[in-house]
């Protein structure tokens, strides 16, 4: 499917170049579109650099809380809920603690750290399943839960935000936070209408209705502040939230004798393992993108959306962020390189690129997903995992765009 996608943007790119020079005279078009692979390729190491030391940082923080029993009191406090949502998983199975911590890691953003933890616990699940080929009841939740991003830090924004020179990287926190709730709530409704779980299930319902009752008065809270205010708030949580966490991990596996400046290199190493391998995928689909823009296709596709939604009346400022969440269920490179690059197009505080941002923090990519947890463990049917998961990944583009109005328009 990626073969397919990354060869589709130069073919698409060449024959749109081809016609702008020969119907329309363009000859300049194919400097443009060598000049971006340069400067794409070149924006690539530059992004490595910082994350590099995003995955660093974050994944020696994690190891310092899997080591003070941080992860293993969650899956704890968790595990009444799982086994109502999951009741083919045994009380303390390892895939609860797995998936625990996959979750953890999801939502503090870091999904390269996520993704080699999330098919251990489907590893964990497929020991369970008395399938070989078709996806268990278990298995599609958490793949669906995965798909529809359950980002409640999503430090690699900020990272990225960081780096194309934001004032405030974290500015996006509020509406990450919104729009992924919904993703979140639209999948785990959609899996529990095909699965029949009881989610009125008293056990259940005392995990979720708190959050829900916490959610919705934080949003009565958020509507009637101004646009400035919720900006200024959104920062504050933001910055806030990520160096409380911080002072927990370290101040938990202080009082628990976890050696923290060791174990932090330790987890630190992983990082860096995981950082390295992803600069040939980073160049690929950046390059990619970049020739795709400078040829003027992408452009034009937003043009003629641009021209249906003026027919309807809607503003159109959301329209030069759709590339990202067009291509996000097929793929993260993709999608980031979407990102970054309206980023530079239009400002890194644009409103196009914090609409951007917000959908890349709240969409999952659904396709790779599927493809690499199932494949993983050999499964060739999904079932229902396909439609609950895009379901989730249209709720949060849709909640994407109408919470960046509310809080930037």
């Amino acid at each position: 499917m990626l073969n397919g996608l990354w060869l589709s943007f130069f073919i698409v790119a060449a024959v749109t170049a081809l016609s702008r020079w020969l119907l329309g005279g363009e000859a300049t078009v194919f400097a443009a579109m060598v000049e971006s692979l340069f400067a794409m390729a070149k924006l690539s190491v530059e992004v490595m650099v910082l994350l590099f030391g995003t995955l660093t940082l974050w994944l020696g923080f994690l190891r310092i809380a899997e080591k003070a029993g941080l992860v293993e009191k969650l899956a704890v406090l968790l595990g009444p809920l799982f086994r109502r949502l999951m009741p083919e998983v045994p009380a303390g199975h390892p895939a609860i603690g797995l998936i625990t911590l996959n979750f953890a890691a999801n939502g503090l953003g870091l999904d390269n750290a996520a993704t080699p933890i999330g098919l251990k616990a489907m590893k964990a699940l497929q020991e369970l399943n008395p399938s070989s080929t078709t996806a268990s009841n278990a298995q599609i939740l958490f793949l669906v839960l995965n798909a529809s991003s359950l980002t409640l830090l999503p430090v690699t924004i900020f990272m990225y935000r960081a780096q194309q020179g934001a004032v405030d990287p974290t500015l996006v926190f509020l509406p990450i936070l919104l729009a992924t709730s919904a993703s979140t709530v639209v999948g785990l409704l959609s899996v529990a209408v095909m699965q029949r779980l009881r989610l009125w299930d008293p056990v259940v319902l005392a995990y979720l209705i708190p959050g829900a009752l916490a959610l919705g008065a934080f949003m009565a809270l958020l509507a009637g502040l101004s646009a400035t205010a919720l900006a200024q708030l959104s920062s504050l949580l933001g910055n806030l939230t990520l160096f409380g966490i911080i002072m927990l991990f370290l101040v938990v596996g202080w009082l628990k004798k976890v050696p923290v400046y060791e174990t932090f290199v330790e987890g630190a190493k992983e990082g860096f393992d995981v950082a390295k391998s992803l600069l040939p995928y980073l160049v690929a689909m950046l390059c990619a993108v970049g020739v795709l823009r400078a040829s003027g296709a992408l452009e034009m596709a937003l043009d003629g959306i641009r021209w249906v939604v003026e027919g309807v009346g809607w503003d159109t400022r959301f329209v030069d962020a759709l590339p990202t969440a067009l291509v996000k269920p097929f793929s993260g490179s993709a999608a980031r390189a979407m990102l970054l690059e309206t980023m530079q197009s239009h400002g890194v505080d644009s409103f196009p690129a914090l609409v951007a941002a917000t959908v890349q923090g709240s969409t999952e990519t659904t396709f790779y997903v599927l493809a690499v947890y199932f494949g993983a463990v050999g499964i060739q049917r999904a079932r229902h995992a396909v439609g609950c998961a895009l379901l989730a990944d249209l709720a949060g583009v849709l909640a994407s765009i109408g919470v960046c109005y509310w809080f930037f328009a």
